[in-house]
């Protein structure tokens, strides 16, 4: 990785070749989402990707090489923010890498923090559970799709388990009665102290993190997050409480011993497959502070 931040040039030939191929790689995944969303469209699962995650589709399908990578014959990136251009030879300037050093810092300690922590596989997806604990049924965020177990069913099943969310982004979503029930009470600033790898919203928010440290880390690898995201996103969706089988989504039965061990394997495969990205992202936010100035390169070593 440190010949990236180096020495790296691409030729016009390999660059444009790589960026062809990221962009059909994004299509197969965004072009449904644009159909739907030109037809007005809504869908429970995948729509989050989109929402709730604020890159665009447009941005993610757009190829960044990567901080340290000289693309020859490259002079339309002179159009993109963040990038100098010189006798048509692009790269990413070094004042992005000074703008995004806190963000790159602040993202680093969480990773950090999550991979240290033991990950943990009893949460059984009840957040979304209790995203409509006790709500009248117009209220609820889907109220569109019918809950499986019905306002009653789906109400005993929250009162009747334990609930241990330890994801802010997902627990801030509580409604007010079931916030006191989580075992666990994480805040917006304390996240470091909370976020474990078990956690199917820390593992989808690895996107997140890729994506906002865009165009200094390269897109195949915000791809790879994206990807792993969608996946999550289903299995989040398919413990829910909704029904979603019209849309071919089988439900994973989280009240019963047989759905929670379902959701149990599949929980800690998740957490072993975004393992290696967290790392990835770990190493490149650190050579990245690395090559940041003297004083910010001294303080993240020091960390």
């Amino acid at each position: 990785m440190q010949e990236l931040l180096e020495r790296t040039e691409l030729d016009a030939a390999m660059w444009r070749a790589r960026a062809q191929a990221h962009a059909e790689r994004v299509d197969r995944f965004t072009a449904p989402h644009l159909d739907r969303r030109r037809t007005h469209e809504k869908h429970p699962v995948i729509d989050f990707l989109f929402t709730y995650y604020s890159h665009r589709p447009t941005a993610l399908r757009r190829w960044h090489p990567g901080f340290g990578v000289t693309l020859d014959d490259a002079a339309e990136y002179a159009e993109l923010h963040g990038y100098a251009v010189v006798d048509g030879r692009a790269t990413v300037d070094a004042a992005m890498l000074a703008k995004r050093e806190p963000l790159l810092r602040q993202t680093r300690d969480l990773l950090a923090a999550t991979l240290d922590r033991q990950p943990s596989f009893g949460c059984f997806g009840l957040h979304e559970w209790a995203m409509v604990y006790r709500l009248d049924p117009g209220d609820i965020r889907h109220a569109s799709w019918p809950l499986r177990l019905g306002s009653e069913g789906t109400d005993q099943v929250v009162r009747t388990h334990r609930i241990a969310c330890s994801h802010f982004d997902a627990f801030r979503f509580f409604t007010e009665p079931a916030r006191p029930l989580n075992t666990l009470q994480p805040g917006h600033d304390d996240r470091p102290a909370f976020e474990q790898a078990g956690c199917l919203h820390a593992n989808m928010d690895l996107y997140k993190h890729a994506y906002r440290l865009s165009p200094l880390l390269p897109s195949e690898l915000v791809m790879d997050c994206f990807e792993l995201a969608y996946e999550v996103r289903v299995l989040d969706m398919r413990a829910s409480p909704y029904d979603l089988a019209a849309l071919g989504y089988e439900p994973v039965r989280i009240e019963t011993i047989e759905g929670k061990q379902e959701y149990f394997e599949a929980q800690r495969g998740f957490a072993e497959r975004a393992t290696p990205l967290r790392r990835e992202l770990l190493d490149r936010c650190d050579l990245l502070l690395s090559h940041a100035p003297a004083d910010t390169g001294a303080a993240a070593r020091g960390r």
